[in-house]
């Protein structure tokens, strides 16, 4: 796919909608352990929301800027849980990285990418290693960014950002959580995979899978 467009975005979200719904069971069982097993309904809610509030625009006459700035909302007033207002970010980052445009080239896409993965770092305040889904979006943004500027197409791109986001997610099993609920078990929280970075992975997978 040479240029993404509105309607590409939207199947996009489609994606991650139906990829989330499929794993909202394990995502529950990850948060039981160290949170409250509610992870995956909430990214079902959000991600859901999202992809009934672009159904009926319409797509030939919308840049990606206000479909991401409607995503962003819609996931907000779908999800009051700390993924709310780190997602309604992302999108309102990624609008902003993209505005102006109707048509992406790889370079806009990995420009979103960026951006959604530094308004969920800057909202959530987190570093890596500190067991968030900022351990898995982050190396996944660096990783894109590192295989698009070494000449390699937007696919392998996204690729590469797969591989980084599931490397990072399972690095969090050998993290103590510092950031959100799960901080309260201190040591507790160690030998279990952070909910927030493994449905980090199902986005980034299915944005992969959409868009390559």
């Amino acid at each position: 796919m040479t240029s993404i467009d509105a309607a590409d975005l939207k199947r996009m979200f489609d994606a991650i909608a139906m990829a989330i719904e499929a794993d909202k069971d394990r995502l529950c069982q990850l948060d039981g352990v160290i949170g409250d097993a509610d992870h995956g309904i909430a990214m079902a809610l959000g991600f859901g929301a999202v992809r009934d509030a672009l159904a009926p625009l319409d797509l030939a006459a919308i840049e990606p800027t206000a479909l991401l700035n409607t995503a962003a909302k819609s996931f907000l007033n779908a999800v009051g849980a700390s993924s709310g207002p780190l997602y309604a970010t992302a999108f309102m980052r990624g609008a902003v990285a993209v505005k102006g445009k109707a048509n992406l080239a790889g370079a806009d896409v990995i420009a979103l990418f960026q951006a959604m993965a530094q308004g969920i770092q800057d909202r959530g305040k987190a570093e890596i290693g500190e067991k968030t889904m900022v351990d898995a979006w982050l190396p996944a943004a660096q990783a894109a960014a590192a295989t698009h500027a070494a000449g390699k197409t937007l696919s392998e791109s996204l690729a590469a950002a797969v591989e980084a986001a599931e490397r990072g997610a399972e690095a969090t099993k050998d993290m103590v959580a510092a950031k959100g609920r799960s901080s309260r078990l201190g040591e507790r929280s160690l030998g279990h995979m952070d909910p927030g970075a493994a449905s980090a992975v199902t986005v980034i997978s299915a944005i992969r899978k959409s868009l390559a």
